[in-house]
Formats: structure tokens, sequence, C-alpha cells
């Protein structure tokens, strides 16, 4: 699943290519796509048809496209979530960095004409006033879009990355704060983290303490800090915590300076292009190779019916308490 690097470098994407243009027809392909907005495929295209995109804003894994108010619409954004496997792809428009970024498209094509390409597993597309035409992809259909209403931010700062406007869409207003935030109050998050009771690694994970970790870079981050993910919350000192949030923190801004982790076709940036931070990765995916900074051979055991990645030198199982 795109954790908070992938999703970011998708955001970016969005803000340099589809920011300032005008929907002028959305295509539902599959009904389940939408299937959290609540009024369903057509209400969905009526909300949208017409409205300008404003911004393109993040906050964890959710992502979200700020819509013009004027004419007495509402307060409200097309929200995406990604999924295991959903992509948004900028089509036919004419992209200045596409060689940079690995795309090839370079001029305006219309959707249906010659040289525009149509993903097999495209579920909806909107269609926009330069010609070009925002298309979400998704093979496994986990992900979903929605128009769902604005609401003010808790503590008044920006809702998330790429503007300043102080609200939220309802279904993101109760995630935390991401640790790339400038707006995260990292004591708290501390303090808080410290008093749950459970191992450190589901609270890495637990979107309502901090967001945009995913299970890659929890693991990533729990070896940089040379702690094991079962190691109990209450156990650790603040100076632990502190060390991981750092840690989590430098191997997602490493990542999206590689554009995210990419171990298939199914993450790849507005233009198409995979990212390549999975070729740094130092445990997690690497059962049985040695540990970069030790050379133990990386184990690997079962979580929550995914994996966990760990140096069993660097980061000791922590011992269970006597009854």
């Amino acid at each position: 699943m795109p954790e908070l690097p992938e999703v970011e470098t998708v955001r970016d994407g969005l803000a340099r290519h589809v920011l300032g243009r005008t929907v002028v027809d959305v295509d539902v392909r599959r009904d389940y796509s939408v299937r959290r907005h609540e009024a369903g495929p057509l209400d969905f295209a009526a909300r949208l048809t017409g409205r300008r995109l404003e911004a393109a804003v993040r906050r964890g894994k959710f992502l979200w496209l700020l819509l013009d108010e004027g004419a007495g619409r509402g307060d409200d954004a097309l929200l995406a979530h990604l999924g295991m496997s959903g992509q948004l792809l900028v089509r036919g428009a004419h992209l200045a960095d596409a060689g940079a970024s690995g795309g090839t498209t370079d001029v305006v094509v219309a959707p249906g004409s010659v040289g525009w390409v149509e993903h097999p597993h495209l579920r909806v597309r909107l269609g926009l006033d330069d010609g070009s035409a925002l298309d979400f992809v998704d093979q496994r259909t986990f992900g979903h879009l929605s128009v769902p209403d604005l609401v003010p931010t808790p503590d008044g700062a920006p809702g998330g990355l790429g503007s300043a406007r102080q609200a939220l869409p309802v279904p993101v207003a109760h995630i935390a704060r991401d640790l790339l935030d400038p707006a995260l109050d990292r004591r708290a998050v501390v303090t808080a983290m410290r008093a749950r009771r459970t191992e450190v690694k589901r609270a890495l994970l637990d979107q309502t303490l901090v967001s945009g970790v995913g299970n890659i870079y929890a693991d990533e981050a729990l070896w940089r800090a040379r702690l094991h993910g079962a190691r109990p919350t209450a156990a650790l000192r603040a100076t632990d915590v502190e060390r991981l949030l750092d840690a989590a923190a430098e191997v997602m801004t490493q990542a999206l300076e590689q554009g995210g982790t990419s171990f298939d076709a199914l993450y790849v940036d507005v233009n198409g292009a995979s990212g390549y931070f999975d070729r740094s990765l130092a445990v997690y995916g690497q059962d049985g190779r040695p540990c970069p900074r030790c050379g133990t051979p990386v184990r690997r055991d079962a979580f929550a019916n995914r994996s966990s990645f760990t140096c069993p030198r660097c980061q000791p199982r922590p011992r269970p308490r006597r009854a």
C-alpha cells in the first residue's frame, strides 16, 4: 500500500500538472470506486463537473484536490485514497518535465485520439478543459474517490501539505498530522505514544497518533532506531520515541527524494514512472540477506497478516515479562 512518500510524489505531480484546470466531464466506469460517496455516482459526477481544481493537499496517506467555491457551490474537495493499487494518472496534458520524470507524453491529445492509451483498469476519468484527463486507475479496487464536505482543523493550522487552508475533508478529520508536517506537535506525539499500552510498531502504524507511516517505513525506521517492533510502548523512554520518530522522518524524506518505493508496476507517479527507494531498503523484504550494519541475516516474522523484518542482533526481541 502506498505510504507517505508515494502519496506525496503523486500530490506533487498533481500540483504541477492539473491545478487551475476545470473538470468538464466525469466518467465513472466502476461504481465501486466511488462507493464512499454516499449520494452515488451521479451525484459524484454532478459535484465535480464545472469545478476548478484549486490545490493538491496531503495529510498522511490521504490526498485531496480543493475545488473552487464560486456560484454557490459547496465547501468540498475531491478526496482520493489509493488503497493497495490506486493510481492517479495525468493523460494527454503537455508535461513540461516529462523527460526528467520518466514520462514520454509531450503533446496534447484528446481521449480517443491517436496516441491516447487507455489503461485496462481505468475506474474513473475526469476530463479537463485543456483536453487532458485525470484518470483513477485501480487494479485491486481497494482505493476510492469521493467528494466530501470540508470541516475546520481542530488546531487551527493548515489541513495538510499543499494549502494554507485550515480545513480537512470529513473522512480525514480523525487522521493525525504526519512527521513531515510543520504543524506537528512532536512532544505531544511522544507523550501519547508512551501512554499507549501496545507494541511500538503497532503504535507507529496508528494513523490517529501519527499518520503516513506504513509497514515498509515502520520496519526501516525501527531498524535505524535499533528498536524491535514488539517493544512495549510503556517501557520506552522519551528519548527512544524521539529517536524512532526522527528515524521515520529521515527514511521517508530519503524515499521521497527517490520517488517512493515501487516493488511492481502498481505504484507510479502521475506520469506513470516508478520510484526506486526499494533499492535502498535495509531490512524490509530482505529476509535472509545480511544486515547492512552488522551482517547478521535479516529475519522475517508474521505481523498482523503481514510481515515484519528485523535484524536479530541490532534489534533484539524484548524478553517476555515474568508473571
